[in-house]
């Protein structure tokens, strides 16, 4: 029986599921090494809707500065944040994630709790960098969740000063006249945007820099 002790004690625990991320962040910063960031650049960060924006052809009044990777959440970009964001200085942060957070079986609450920790974290450095939450957008392949990323949604927005740390508003234009989602703004997968999604977030998210 001492010995199942010993050994039970011995186990290393269990490591944060963020670590899965490890290889991403590496690569980013071997890229910041080669490149460094400049000082007041926008910070976009968040999950694969973030990877896969076209920055500089999107804003190119901006310096940009791209902080994604695929299929994470919210707590993940926490987890990396004084290795990604911190040791810079932003002038803003566009954030967005939270789809990938509901579809693994968190809750709005968890959602927004999630967010407020990121803000929180962020504010440990940069206590005035503004922060826009892109809302959680409205899509086919995950329209079943429909009811619980309008609560996220609503919970985050309900957190939120709306000057220093504010929600852009892409759910309403993203929405036909029948309520669903208008599938030319997004890809042949239902999930992530066509050219024509992202054109239209690069409108919204230049007028909210802008304000």
């Amino acid at each position: 029986m001492w010995m199942l002790l010993l050994l039970l004690c011995d186990v290393a625990p269990p490591l944060n599921s963020s670590y899965r991320w490890l290889k991403d962040i590496q690569a980013i910063e071997q890229r910041d090494a080669a490149t460094p960031p400049p000082n007041g650049a926008v910070f976009f960060c968040g999950s694969s809707s973030i990877v896969r924006w076209d920055l500089s052809a999107s804003f190119p009044e901006w310096k940009t500065v791209k902080r994604g990777f695929g299929g994470s959440k919210i707590a993940d970009s926490s987890f990396f944040a004084d290795r990604l964001v911190l040791p810079y200085e932003p002038s803003a942060i566009v954030f967005y994630a939270g789809d990938n957070d509901l579809a693994g079986g968190l809750t709005p609450e968890q959602v927004r709790d999630d967010f407020r920790a990121f803000v929180k974290i962020v504010r440990t450095r940069l206590p005035n960098v503004p922060i826009l939450f892109i809302a959680i957008k409205p899509s086919t392949a995950r329209w079943k969740w429909w009811d619980r990323i309008q609560k996220a949604n609503d919970l985050i927005r309900s957190d939120c000063d709306g000057k220093s740390v504010m929600v852009v508003d892409v759910v309403t234009p993203m929405l036909g006249r029948d309520g669903k989602p208008r599938r030319e703004l997004l890809a042949k997968d239902g999930l992530h945007l066509s050219p024509a999604g992202y054109a239209l977030w690069n409108t919204i998210v230049a007028q909210a820099l802008k304000r």
